[in-house]
């Protein structure tokens, strides 16, 4: 396995923004059907060929860590749906300097979590919209509730101290399960993300109306529970961080609709077959499989990451009347 130099350039876009966060698709495939994300049949997944090997994503993360990444995502659709996924976590610990972490539906997380931690993964973000069996059938189109409880507690058990939970939160259906996620996240220790409703979805049937804002979110949990006090952060997270008044109990807060952290991303993508991608709502991709399988060079890989970040438009414009879909919806993007 070639091992790219170490360089002294750095992922930076017109924009000054400095990239050492890469989320990283391991498959398009999922076992829920969540409605902002997928359709809820007849899903078109992409042929296995055309899936990067485990090989070659380490080669684009080694790459990547050369160019000052330090952080890496896997996504999905549902990461954990891939075979042998253990084996890539163990690949991509190997390389110096890097924080591993993962994002899961947690379907089949009871079954994986030990594999993974002792593969050296050691964060974790849990997709989980409603704590309440009922509500996440409406939600995912599927069942499976009392599997991603039990994945949360088999990870815990294994010694995963960073768990995240990740809630996306909808006007009309997921706004009462602010306040039991808020119990939830001071009785088992994770921390509750609750994240703004986005036009990420198969059918392009999203509506602004239905974005419960960051205000409301924090309003609610402060009159029930206890008031949220901001916690001081690097300026570069998704996720504006706060603690109950009693310190007991961590929230973040995703606000990409009402409040836009454009300015400070930190963040690409790279899709399950190979595309890099500046930002999740970009309409430009870069092709590394292309370079992978033409026996392109590191020193290609990190030109065609270095020219996919330096392209990086100013931010999403969500909140304009200039707002396209992007041309892929999430489940083939990458959480």
């Amino acid at each position: 396995m070639p091992v790219a130099a170490p360089s002294a350039q750095q992922l930076v876009d017109r924009f000054g923004r400095v990239h050492t966060k890469l989320r990283v698709s391991v498959t398009d495939r999922c076992n829920l059907r969540c409605f902002y994300c997928m359709p809820a049949e007849n899903v078109a997944f992409l042929p296995k060929p055309e899936l990067l090997s485990y090989e070659e994503i380490e080669r684009v993360v080694r790459v990547a860590a050369s160019l000052g990444v330090t952080n890496i995502r896997l996504t999905g659709g549902e990461p954990l749906v891939r075979r042998d996924l253990p084996a890539l976590v163990a690949r991509l610990s190997t390389i110096p300097n890097l924080s591993l972490g993962m994002t899961t539906n947690g379907i089949l997380l009871g079954d994986l979590a030990q594999p993974l931690y002792d593969a050296g993964l050691r964060s974790l973000n849990v997709s989980l919209d409603a704590l309440d069996p009922v509500k996440f059938r409406e939600v995912t189109r599927r069942d499976g509730y009392e599997r991603v409880l039990a994945g949360i507690e088999a990870a815990q058990r294994v010694g995963f101290q960073s768990i995240k939970i990740n809630a996306v939160a909808i006007r009309g259906l997921t706004e009462d399960q602010l306040v039991p996620f808020g119990h939830f996240a001071r009785e088992s220790g994770c921390e509750a993300r609750f994240i703004e409703y986005m036009p990420l979805d198969a059918d392009h049937a999203w509506e602004r109306e239905k974005v419960l804002f960051a205000d409301e979110i924090i309003d609610a949990l402060s009159a029930s529970i206890q008031p949220l006090v901001p916690l001081d952060g690097d300026g570069h997270s998704p996720a504006t961080e706060y603690a109950f008044a009693d310190g007991v109990g961590r929230i973040g807060i995703i606000a990409s609709v009402s409040r836009p952290f454009c300015a400070n991303c930190n963040r690409f993508r790279l899709t399950s077959d190979g595309k890099a991608r500046a930002c999740l709502f970009s309409h430009d991709e870069t092709d590394l499989r292309s370079v992978l399988r033409s026996d392109g060079t590191d020193e290609q890989l990190a030109d065609a990451l270095l020219a996919c970040v330096a392209g990086k438009w100013e931010g999403h414009e969500i909140n304009t009347a200039r707002f396209l879909y992007p041309d892929r919806p999430m489940y083939s993007i990458g959480g």
